[in-house]
């Protein structure tokens, strides 16, 4: 029987490398960046519960509030959702962070989620290649309004992206919400 237990040890041991070599080439490929530079490079914080985005490029942002849902549990309006603004045909860099829990960043017509944790920041690279407005979602448990953690992410013409940073610095949401915000002491005095 040893002929027989070899093969049965040495055949899945063969199947499983092969396997995750494919997975990790295709992963590597997935998830490396698009461009040298992107065109677009927003700073992403998933806080409980809600999402600031901060345009470093255009030096603006937008701070997010908390979705509500209606007694019948029906989504907040969708007008008052966090809105991630994108021009279309760029490359992208999304610089994903949290303020104080795991966080995990999910758009599902992106087919791409990745998740936020404390004091660490991941990347997440893509380019737009058609205008469109896209519903996003935390997709990680992170407290009691988990659920009410939603945005939008709406990909459109260089001019209205343009329009949509010049609001923002017109509302006076100038600079940057940085880690001053966050709720976790310790990476702040870590940082000092």
């Amino acid at each position: 029987h040893a002929p027989l237990e070899i093969f049965y040890t040495i055949a899945p041991i063969i199947l499983i490398v092969s396997l995750f070599s494919f997975s990790d080439t295709a992963e590597r490929a997935i998830t490396a960046p698009k461009a040298d530079q992107a065109d677009v490079t927003v700073e992403v914080y998933g806080k409980q519960w809600a999402w600031d985005f901060n345009y470093l490029d255009e030096n603006v942002y937008s701070s997010g509030v908390q979705a509500r849902l209606d007694k019948q549990g029906d989504e907040g309006v969708e007008e008052t959702l966090p809105t991630l603004y994108l021009p279309v045909n760029s490359t992208v860099d999304l610089q994903l962070k949290t303020r104080d829990v795991i966080h995990s960043f999910w758009v599902p017509a992106f087919l791409e989620k990745r998740d936020t944790i404390p004091g660490q920041t991941n990347h997440m690279y893509f380019t737009t290649h058609e205008e469109g407005f896209y519903a996003g979602k935390c997709a990680e448990l992170c407290g009691e309004y988990h659920s009410e953690m939603l945005f939008n992410v709406a990909v459109v013409s260089q001019e209205e992206y343009d329009q949509q940073m010049k609001a923002l610095a017109d509302e006076g949401n100038t600079g940057r919400l940085g880690e001053e915000f966050n709720r976790n002491p310790n990476l702040n005095v870590m940082d000092k």
